[in-house]
């Protein structure tokens, strides 16, 4: 196999991998009433509670409206709670309430399960070489669009 035909294939798995993550995932939160959207949206609260809903809608690369329409049934379900921002009056602050903490409990023990199915068979060796290479590739896409931002279009002489 050529290096071109490596590369896309690669390509092809590396997709074809996140998009049956996103789907067993999927089906494994259902056993939790959950979705990998509200999952998602928990999870990162929990590593960054107190975030504006603006930023955390950056994080997860949702549409506003797409997360305010989340936030407001994990809010109904009484998992999160929107306060004011001190700083800014228009802005909401959001924070995991107590019944969060179970939920993330049990969302943490399906994510050690689908991860042990999903690398069963490869050494912690293998893992951390993959992990490694896939953050490589990562950064390498994060600064090619970040590139690509600062460079401005359609520049004539």
């Amino acid at each position: 196999m050529s290096t071109d035909e490596q590369d896309r294939e690669l390509a092809f798995v590396i997709s074809d991998v996140a998009r049956l993550l996103r789907t067993y995932a999927d089906q494994q939160a259902c056993r939790l009433g959950m979705n990998r959207a509200k999952w998602a949206v928990l999870s990162r609260l929990e590593r960054s509670e107190g975030i504006r809903q603006n930023e955390l809608a950056d994080l997860l690369d949702l549409q506003p409206i797409s997360l305010t329409r989340l936030l407001d049934g994990l809010c109904e379900s009484g998992l999160i709670e929107r306060r004011p921002d001190p700083d800014d009056r228009r802005a909401k602050r959001l924070y995991l309430t107590p019944a969060a903490h179970p939920v993330l409990a049990g969302l943490r023990s399906l994510s050690r399960e689908l991860m042990a199915n999903a690398l069963c068979g490869l050494e912690p060796t293998r893992r951390a070489s993959m992990l490694a290479g896939l953050s490589l590739v990562k950064c390498n896409l994060r600064n090619a669009i970040h590139q690509k931002q600062l460079v401005p279009e359609d520049v004539h002489d």
